[in-house]
């Protein structure tokens, strides 16, 4: 069984009614299950039918075969699309299997189109299938969200300060699609912490599990680890799954807790067992894909040379940033700041609607055409189309400062877009680096081509809507991270 999803700008997990634990649990979740199952099939097989039905003028009989064979392809495809998730991709949101099954429908239609006779669809309507499956398909996963899949119990074992800022935030509507049923104390502690109750200590961890019946234990930061193993292993039976509490940052938020990270944390991005993604595969990615994106954009160079020259100074804003391993380099963008945006030579963190910024930049800005120079850093090797964006040495000291692990983000290569970017935005300060470091970090254990092309494809979309969150907050002239999107819908699948 799948594991609800949640969105941290959404409403309470409470919302929606919890499960009780004296219900027939495994019945309402095979009911949900089927109704899930049911609506995706829905969801895929009547845009087919509707579209082959209002262009195909073939026979009754030549019909009923090219209607029978692609719906039987599409549902294959979204089936395949579904079942090959996990943690890492289904953190980047449910749209993510969308558009796989879609891609997935579209290369087996074609070749059920060489190899079964009668099959003869115009390339622009499998593309308008494509598009009707993807929309009524993401329409249905975020219904179903809300609707159908009944809310993911936690029980935190430990307390401190870990577990009560994850109570905090799923209280606080920062959760939906997980509920805390309670805490389980590791030493004295008061008999709730925040919104949660405190249901029992570690000696009465079997019958509290029995008793609350959770779907996830989540193991805070805590001294009595041997003592707590042995207790779960006694509860076994009653069919939880265990995660400790940074892992279920990173499946259910994207992002892992700096503030209670370990260095031994660290070793799993060097892990013998850890997904390669080799250097190989996402270099003759940035190359394609600059040299695509460079060809694809090229006449608007000297439109936006000619505007950004309508103000005093450069066309190109040259900035030294750092790159991998700390290695500096020069980024190039359009400039988007008046001239003398650093008059005293200062590196100087930017505010909101900044007034250096000049009226053709703002909208540059907006759109991200300012960033399209940066391509050329890509193509020479300085950049990567997706990583942690780049900042000023001139910040380093104030960051290492004051960011625990902020040096760690350079063991990849910067990026014109990332998943803090399309997660978080633009920073203002030192402090605000944090949280968008958490997102850094996420990025360099689980990179890999999937999560690359899910980001870039979520920039796509953004830089189209012209997302006006690039309007908040920069560093001078050339903002370290650039702002793609407020949140992506975040899903956690388990199993029964």
């Amino acid at each position: 069984m799948e594991a609800q999803s949640l969105e941290e700008k959404s409403p309470l997990a409470a919302g929606r009614p919890a499960l009780p634990a004296d219900e027939d649990l495994p019945a309402k979740l095979r009911r949900a299950a089927i109704i899930l199952a049911c609506g995706r099939a829905a969801a895929t097989i009547v845009p087919v039918l509707v579209i082959l039905l209002a262009v195909d003028r073939a026979p009754g009989w030549r019909l009923a075969g090219v209607l029978a064979v692609q719906c039987v392809t599409w549902a294959f495809g979204a089936a395949i699309g579904y079942s090959i998730g996990g943690p890492t991709l289904t953190a980047l949101g449910p749209r993510v299997a969308v558009a796989r099954g879609v891609l997935l429908g579209i290369l087996l239609s074609g070749a059920a189109e060489n190899w079964l006779p009668g099959q003869d669809i115009s390339g622009a309507a499998t593309l308008c299938i494509g598009v009707g499956v993807f929309a009524a398909s993401a329409w249905w996963e975020t219904f179903a969200l809300e609707h159908v899949r009944p809310v993911t119990r936690l029980l935190i074992v430990g307390g401190g300060g870990a577990a009560r800022t994850l109570i905090d935030q799923i209280g606080e509507g920062r959760g939906f699609g997980y509920q805390v049923v309670g805490v389980v104390r590791e030493f004295e502690q008061p008999s709730a912490i925040g919104n949660a109750p405190v249901l029992g200590s570690v000696n009465e961890l079997e019958d509290v599990i029995a008793a609350s019946r959770p779907d996830i234990v989540v193991l805070a930061p805590g001294p009595n680890r041997p003592e707590t193993f042995n207790r779960l292993l006694d509860a076994a039976d009653a069919g939880f799954r265990v995660v400790e509490l940074a892992q279920f940052y990173e499946h259910a938020y994207g992002r892992v807790p700096v503030e209670d990270l370990t260095r031994a944390w660290f070793m799993s991005v060097l892990h013998l067992y850890q997904r390669p993604y080799s250097r190989l595969t996402k270099r003759t990615v940035d190359v394609a894909g600059a040299l695509l994106l460079l060809l694809l954009t090229l006449p608007l160079f000297p439109v936006l040379a000619f505007l950004v020259r309508l103000s005093d100074g450069p066309i190109l804003h040259r900035q030294v940033r750092m790159g991998e391993h700390g290695r500096l380099f020069t980024m190039y963008k359009f400039r988007t700041m008046h001239a003398d945006a650093e008059a005293h030579g200062e590196a100087v963190w930017a505010a909101e609607d900044d007034p250096r910024i000049t009226h053709v930049g703002a909208v540059v800005r907006r759109l991200r055409l300012d960033e399209l120079p940066q391509l050329w850093n890509v193509a020479r090797g300085d950049m990567s189309l997706v990583g942690p964006r780049p900042e000023r040495p001139e910040f380093l000291r104030e960051l290492v400062s004051e960011v625990p692990y902020w040096t760690r983000r350079h063991l990849v290569k910067p990026g014109i877009t990332g998943w803090a970017q399309v997660r978080r935005g633009y920073t203002a300060s030192a402090a605000a680096t944090s949280e968008k470091l958490s997102y850094d970090l996420w990025y360099i254990r689980h990179r890999s081509l999937s999560v690359d092309l899910a980001i870039l494809l979520r920039t796509l979309v953004v830089v189209l809507s012209g997302d006006r969150s690039s309007q908040r907050i920069a560093t001078a002239d050339g903002e370290a991270p650039a702002s793609l999107a407020d949140e992506l819908v975040a899903q956690v699948h388990r199993k029964p």
